[in-house]
């Protein structure tokens, strides 16, 4: 036992703060839900995006503003009910049956610290592709009126809530169970090495248990990091961009390219992950991270409530994209998509099969742990070249958008160039125009953030790792994400 109890120490030694230590993560666990509010009200189909009030800092009346956001009429109270909580809960209750009766993979897990592995349960994607065939079913038998588009679009924000505070309760949970996790564990439970500061708020947003699970009445374990992560929130990002798309429909009697477009190049990103379940053994979030807050909101909140946002914009202000714009943004896609996966395809082909004469020309530098890093092909290029197609991905998210921005006008205003609603209402870009681009572009952006701090932790964790031939390696390989800029 003395060797595991070892072990155990040095999987949750702190190794230092991180996201801007308990100041910046209790900014981030408290500050992003109100962000996610701030996207909902300032981009909404009552008045416009952004509301026409917010455009006019100098003459801005709360009064005003609530009328224009559709803020609830009994306030704070109305952005939660139990109803859509109670279905949002039986949506959750619906994938985890689906995770014990489909058929699953049983897959080993990577070595842990301790020395064991832990066996996870995949099916991810037939759970998926199973619920979106019942909601195929539906669409062809009722259309855009399908109970589970209407309701969705209906109850937006107060599912938002719902899933907030599934995603603070699941947290909290997590965090008080953590203080059980005892050294030499017969079931491989450890702390995670960046969870352990001991101090609070941090400890609660970065996660202090490394892989936590449940073991719930007739489901079974859950592996509750690995099973978030992939099923509740990345399907939701699908069923919301479907909604919209309904939405669209009843709003306008049409649906336009580019919602379509949208919502079938997300839908496929989503199923591609989730196809490839076993591929998440080996990321960071699985290998080094806790399950906290972090992964929590994230996972169930700020990846489909977020990432849906384009799909919302156009739900209420259609863009027609053409032959050509398609075209054009559907090239940028395949450059993203084939820079990623060339990238990750040739740098798996040489870690399993160094001689394959597919990779057999690849330079590379041995280090002292046994390890080769290339320094040629692709990897050659820039030390994290695969993120640079990973964001070039992300722009056609945006751009069919366009220049966004709308107002809202009431029915019979015959503004030049207006497109019209079935109730009459017409909406046009106006004085809006470019600055609905703070919601619809927020993902590139943010994207961007996310890869650059991706890659300062990879850096920080080889640096740490090879020592002297990790500088070695970057002195050859000197771009990190961007070659030539940076």
């Amino acid at each position: 036992m003395a060797p595991k109890s070892k072990k155990q120490d040095v999987a949750h030694s702190f190794h230092g703060y991180e996201f801007g230590g308990p100041f910046g993560t209790a900014g981030i666990t408290f500050g992003l839900p109100i962000l996610c509010y701030v996207f909902t009200f300032a981009c909404n189909d009552v008045s416009g995006c952004p509301a026409p009030s917010l455009l006019s800092p100098k003459t801005l009346s709360i009064e005003q503003l609530k009328t224009e956001v559709g803020w609830p009429e009994d306030g704070i109270w109305g952005l939660a009910s139990w109803k859509a909580t109670g279905w949002t809960v039986a949506y959750y209750f619906f994938s985890a049956l689906l995770y014990r009766l489909l058929p699953a993979t049983e897959v080993d897990g990577t070595v842990l610290s301790s020395g064991g592995r832990l066996k996870y349960r995949f099916n991810a994607f037939s759970s998926a592709m199973f619920t979106l065939a019942l909601c195929l079913a539906g669409t062809i038998a009722q259309g855009a009126e399908f109970p589970v588009w209407t309701f969705i679009a209906d109850n937006y924000v107060q599912i938002l809530t719902a899933n907030i505070l599934i995603a603070y309760g699941l947290a909290t949970f997590v965090y008080v169970r953590s203080f059980s996790v005892k050294p030499g564990d017969p079931q491989h439970r450890l702390l995670a090495a960046g969870g352990c500061s001991g101090n609070l708020i941090y400890d609660f947003y970065m996660g202090r248990e490394l892989n936590p699970r449940i073991a719930i009445p007739f489901i079974g374990e859950i592996d509750i990091k690995e099973w978030m992560e992939l099923r509740p929130g990345m399907l939701g990002w699908i069923l919301l961009n479907c909604a919209f798309v309904a939405k669209q429909y009843r709003t306008f009697g049409f649906v336009s390219d580019s919602i379509v477009f949208i919502s079938i190049v997300q839908a496929v990103y989503v199923l591609d992950g989730v196809f490839m379940e076993p591929a998440i053994l080996t990321t960071i979030d699985i290998i080094n991270d806790g399950f906290g807050f972090m992964l929590s909101f994230g996972d169930l909140v700020w990846v489909p409530f977020v990432y849906s946002q384009q799909t919302r914009y156009l739900s209420t202000h259609p863009v027609i994209l053409g032959w050509l714009g398609t075209t054009a943004v559907s090239v940028i896609l395949i450059t993203g998509f084939s820079v990623f996966r060339l990238s990750n395809s040739q740098k798996n082909t040489f870690r399993t099969n160094p001689n394959d004469p597919r990779v057999a020309h690849i330079t590379y530098i041995e280090t002292k742990t046994g390890s080769r890093l290339m320094t040629s092909g692709w990897w050659g290029i820039a030390r994290h070249i695969n993120y640079l197609g990973d964001w070039l991905q992300s722009w056609p998210y945006a751009l069919p958008t366009g220049f966004a921005g709308y107002v809202i006008l009431s029915a019979g205003t015959n503004a030049e160039g207006a497109v019209k609603m079935l109730d009459g209402r017409e909406v046009v870009q106006g004085p809006a125009k470019y600055w609905g681009m703070v919601f619809t572009y927020f993902y590139i952006v943010y994207f961007a953030v996310l890869l650059v701090h991706r890659d300062s932790r990879d850096d920080e964790k080889c640096a740490k790792k090879y020592g002297e031939d990790w500088e070695k390696y970057k002195s050859i390989v000197k771009y990190k994400i961007v070659p030539g800029i940076y």
